[in-house]
Formats: C-alpha cells, structure tokens, sequence
C-alpha cells in the first residue's frame, strides 16, 4: 500500500498510512479461534464496528474455491452534528487458499472500477472502500494469525474545513475499525475459553448487546435520519442547540421487544443535540471527568424526569434551577472489555429530599452507563460517555433511551514522527496495563490541537407536553454546555499548571513546602520518621512522600464546614480514585464510613491535643463508591512553620479494593 509506513514485523502491530490517498490502517493479531469463527466475526461488521448503521447483502455469487462474491450496501453513523453520514457500494469477494488460510477482499464499486455506482440515498454522502480486507492464516495447534488492511476515502471535501481532520486521520480510522476488529475478535475467543469472569446470572453476550444498543441509540439520535421517523422542530432562533422529535419510536427502537416507556396515546422520543469545539483539553480526561463528578454537569430534577417515563405516571415537567437537588451517585461495575478500554457499569444516583415538595424526588434512581476511551495514553481514541435510566428489575429487554457525550480529537493529519506514531498505536494493542506509555512518555503537545464534542440528551413526551420537554431540553442542553466549557477551562493542562497545579501538583514550591510540614509533624508527634532519605531538601521529600507505598492525604480544618481533602499521593488518589485537579470536590465524610466517622469523632480530642491518633482497621469508600479495606490509619497535626495548625493527614495502611 502506498504511503503505508513500515512497522516492525510481529505480532501485535498496527501501522498507520501518512500519505497516501484517503485514511489507511494495518494490522496483524493471533487469536485462539478458528479461521472460519474468526471470517463468520469480521463478517458481521455491525457487532464490532460502532459507526455501522446496516450492512445489507443484496447478491451472492458462487465462485471457485468454494468462494463467493458478494454485493454489498452499507451505512455508517456520522459522528458529529455538523455532517452527512457516509454509506458504501461494495463488492466482496472470500475464497480459501491451498494452505487453508481464509481470504475476504474487498472494494467499493465505481465508474473508475467499471461497475454500477449504486442508487444514491438521502442524507448520506458515498463513500469509497479502496482495497481492505482479511487474511486468515491457521496456526499449528489451533488458532489463527489474523492480517486487516482498511483503506477508505471519506470524500474529506464535503465536510467543514474545521472537521476535515477527523475525516483524513488515519489513527482514527485504526482505532474505529482495524483495533475495533482485533479486540472484539479477542474478546470473544476469551469468552469462548471462559477466561472473561462475569457478575450476576448475565452472561457476556447479553451485558456486550447492552453495550451495542447504548452506542447505537446514542449514534441514531446524533444523525436523526428521516428513515428512522425523526424530524426537525422549530427552533427559538438561536442556532446552538438541534431539536429533532420522533413520533413513532417503535420505527427505530423496534429490535426492542420492551416499549413500554413510550407513551401509547401519543407521543414519542424528543431528542435536544449540539456539537462544539474544545481547545486544550484531552477528550479522555474530559470524559474522565464528566463521569466521576456527575453533579459538576447533571441537573438531578431533569434525572428524575428520565427516570420517571419507566413508571406509569409521569412527574411534571421540571425546570432545570442552578445546582438541581444534591445528589451522590455510586458506580456499580458490570463488565469491562479485554483490554479495559470500555466499561459497562450501573450507576446509582442516591436521592435526597430538603423540603415537602421534594419527596417525589427522593428515590434512588439507575442508569445503565457506558464509558470508553478514557486512557490518555492512547492515540486517535474518541471517548465517549453514553448512558440511559433503567429501573431495579434492570431486564435483558430493557427499553434504553440513551444520551450522552462524544469527544473526538481533531489530529491534522501530519504531525509526529512515522515511527513515534506506529509504536503509540502499537502500544495500546498489548493487553492490559503493560500496554500503557508511561505518563512521561506521553505526547505533551498533544493537547494544543483540537477536539470536537458532541451532546445528545433524550427524552420521552406525550402530545400535550411536547412544546414544553423541547423547551426544558434546550434550557438543559445549554446549561449542560456551559458546565462542560466550565469544566473544559478548569481541567486544561495548560490551566492546571499555570493555576490549579501550583497548590498541589507534584514540583511546586508550595507542595514542597507541605510535604516538608508533613514529615516534620510526623516526627514531632509520633518520635518516628515518616519516611529515611538522605536529603531533606524540598524535592527529595516530596518525591518520596509522592510514591510511599501507603495511601497519605490532607484534609483542611475548619470548624464551620466539612474537611474535604487538600492534598493525596498517588497511592491516595488510586484509593480515592480521583484525580488532583478534583480531589478537593471530596469530603472526608463521603469517603469514611458510619464507624469510621464515629471512631474518628471519639479519638479527634485526642488528635487535637496529642497531636495524632491510631484508628483501627476498616472499610471506607473511593469517590466510585467502591469499598476499600485498611489494616490502620494514622492521623496527625499538620504544623506550618508557625507551628499553627495547617490540615489533618490521614494515612490508610496496606489498603486495597474489596
């Protein structure tokens, strides 16, 4: 392939083209299945390829070589508000080879290739599938070695010059189809050979279907497509946000046995969309972020609103207010992708009542989540953050009206060195954490480029209630927009080092200064030392505090408020299970339980006058809610050079999660 750079020759490798005409990608995998299970996978495009709508075979022809050729029509979601979805003419062509290796070739048809172009269809812009395909080789003792080339043309030039970088890059396309295809592959061979562990009675086909619908909802209502049911509303005359309804949500939800929650006497699904630029700001920490601190963005009235359409009766239309209803959400895990790439989780928002009015809202409420791409080491990955109410009977035909969240980085197509770029992509195809570039080698100039955001929320209406959920869902999706520009601007890299980062971040001279305050009032109140080094400079002690095995975080001390955390290592935010930038969002009360609260209580005197405290082992909690068990903790005094009172430190011992 022309312009395909050179990767090394193994296992496990993808490469990426540079210049050559459209997006191209290459790779090679082995997998313990069977050449004809892996061709029958690769085949059924639309259960590991996300952006595939349909794939229809519209012919078949036998050929030699107990081979055929098939003619092939297929559709793909676009991936933002802002352009036509893409669709395909192809042919097909699979025959078996005298050393029984598997070949699938295939190639769109055009008048340069001299067949029939195919009809045209509305809303969609024809692509071009320049030669891609599989070669399957089996493998001495089972298995096979697995070779996937895709090469397509987008047609960049009929989108905004603004998005045509996500059209020409080709680490996208790597990551969409060609990484896409090797993980599903690996993930159902790992399945197969009950390697995969699973909660509850589900098995993992059905929490994958789960998956699939959530995406594909998500996807369905971002493109809104005529064939579907959906049309456009009329706007208020400001041009941000799209509202597009849907009248007969049996048309595309009718895979769904369960249609329960849409109303029966009219009505339908309303659908509030918008996509927007972002500057600075990794897509996977965004995401990150968006998932970990729901009520920096979410509206938990609107919450309950979603909620309610699983029930009989409806509550009223809400109007979204500055802040909503507090709530806290905790996150229940489902399932994970081989590569843990992908979560599939339940998340449940605990319900609060402050007032007589509220107690409607009160309950506990469900959502079916789905999170990907939040590794940031990872190169041309979208990260996405997709997520539907469900109720506590949660079915496996559960109706799932999903919304959410896509970020998709805008790469320009020449940037990085070839080799830099082939070895990224070939990094995040090693299973498990091995796989990862540390940190350090992460591309820091990376997050000057762009990203492109898209937000879909959906809703359910009844005739008489439609003018106002379209009104309620602009308002909401507006506010949501502004929350997430405000979050965008506070989690910038540039931002955090510049202004969040010389409070905490490891290096600076603040955080020097507290780590030395730390070390000083161990010893003071203890007589031991926290830790030997052999320099007591700033740096030397902060980076010993930074990587001490032991979970060790600050929490402020005031009297008039609740002690939220100031400062963790990062043993204390892998506990926490946060980052730097939102661990001052944590109370300590959230993350200690019942008798963790009581015996902190009962020893605090002791702490205030002794200046520090054993706690006897327990449970506590990381801001996902998950439990972690501690054999001790130590609290003590922390003293600035006034020795005046400066936080409390808290260091859990030999922690884990449960």
């Amino acid at each position: 392939m022309i312009g395909m750079k050179p990767g090394p020759d193994s296992i496990g490798i993808v490469a990426v083209s540079r210049n050559c005409s459209g997006v191209a990608a290459r790779a090679c995998g082995l997998v313990s299945l069977e050449p004809m299970k892996v061709a029958e996978i690769l085949k059924d495009r639309t259960s590991w390829f996300r952006d595939c709508r349909c794939l229809d075979i519209l012919s078949v022809i036998p050929a030699g070589s107990a081979g055929k050729i098939e003619l092939i029509y297929m559709q793909t979601y676009a991936p933002t508000t802002l352009a036509a979805a893409r669709d395909f003419w192809t042919l097909r062509y699979t025959t078996t080879l005298e050393d029984g290796s598997l070949v699938i070739c295939e190639r769109s048809l055009t008048t340069a290739t001299g067949g029939p172009t195919g009809p045209s269809a509305s809303c969609f812009v024809r692509a071009e599938m320049l030669p891609s395909g599989y070669l399957i080789r089996p493998c001495e003792g089972g298995g096979s070695i697995i070779h996937i080339v895709d090469h397509v043309d987008l047609d960049v030039w009929s989108v905004p010059e603004v998005l045509r970088p996500l059209y020409e890059s080709s680490k996208i396309l790597a990551q969409k189809m060609t990484m896409a295809a090797l993980r599903h592959i690996r993930q159902i061979a790992q399945e197969t050979s009950g390697e995969v562990q699973h909660g509850g009675c589900r098995q993992p086909a059905v929490l994958r279907t789960f998956s699939q619908r959530l995406c594909r909802g998500f996807n369905d209502a971002v493109n809104g497509f005529v064939d579907d049911g959906w049309s456009l509303l009329a706007g208020d005359g400001v041009d941000d946000v799209t509202i597009s309804i849907n009248s007969n949500p049996s048309k595309f939800l009718g895979s769904q046995s369960n249609l329960s929650m849409f109303p029966t006497f009219g009505g339908g699904v309303l659908c509030a969309k918008a996509s927007m630029l972002l500057q600075n700001v990794p897509p996977a920490l965004l995401v990150r972020f968006l998932r970990e601190h729901r009520s920096e963005w979410a509206d938990y009235g609107v919450d309950t609103y979603s909620a309610a359409c699983l029930r009989a009766s409806p509550y009223a239309i809400p109007y979204t207010r500055p802040g909503g209803f507090p709530s806290s959400q905790v996150i229940l895990p489902l399932a994970h992708t081989v590569e843990h790439e992908e979560f599939l989780e339940v998340v449940r928002l605990e319900g609060h009542a402050f007032s007589p009015e509220d107690l409607a809202l009160a309950r506990d409420m469900y959502l079916l989540q789905l999170c990907s791409g939040i590794d940031e080491n990872a190169v041309g990955v979208c990260a996405q953050l997709v997520f539907a109410p469900i109720d506590e009977s949660f079915a496996d035909d559960a109706p799932l009206l999903p919304s959410g969240f896509c970020v998709i980085p805008l790469d320009p197509k020449t940037h990085m060195p070839a080799a830099t770029r082939t070895l990224d992509l070939a990094s995040t195809l090693e299973v498990g954490a091995g796989g990862v570039r540390p940190a350090s080698e992460a591309d820091t100039h990376g997050y000057s480029l762009r990203s492109v955001l898209t937000i879909a929320f959906q809703f359910t209406f009844e005739s008489h209630t439609r003018d106002n959920v379209a009104a309620m869902a602009r308002q909401y999706l507006r506010s949501v927009v502004g929350s997430v520009q405000r979050v965008a601007m506070a989690i910038s890299p540039s931002r955090i080092s510049s202004s969040m980062g010389q409070r905490s971040l490891p290096g600076s001279p603040e955080a020097m200064t507290l780590a030395r305050w730390i070390c000083r009032s161990y010893r003071v109140h203890t007589g031991g030392e926290l830790f030997h080094v052999d320099s007591q400079a700033g740096d030397a002690l902060l980076k010993q505090l930074w990587h001490h095995s032991d979970a060790i975080m600050c929490c402020s001390l005031k009297s008039n408020a609740s002690p939220v955390f100031t400062f963790a290592n990062q043993a204390g935010l892998d506990m926490l299970e946060t980052t730097l930038v939102a661990l001052q969002d944590i109370m300590l009360d959230k993350v200690l339980n019942e008798a963790g609260r009581k015996i902190l209580c009962s020893e605090f005197s002791k702490i205030m006058q002794q200046g520090f405290a054993n706690l006897s082992a327990g449970i506590c909690a990381s801001s996902m809610g998950r439990p972690v068990s501690y054999e001790q903790v130590i609290v003590w005094k922390v003293l600035n050079d006034d020795d005046s009172n400066n936080c409390l430190a808290f260091m859990f011992m030999n922690w884990s999660f449960m």
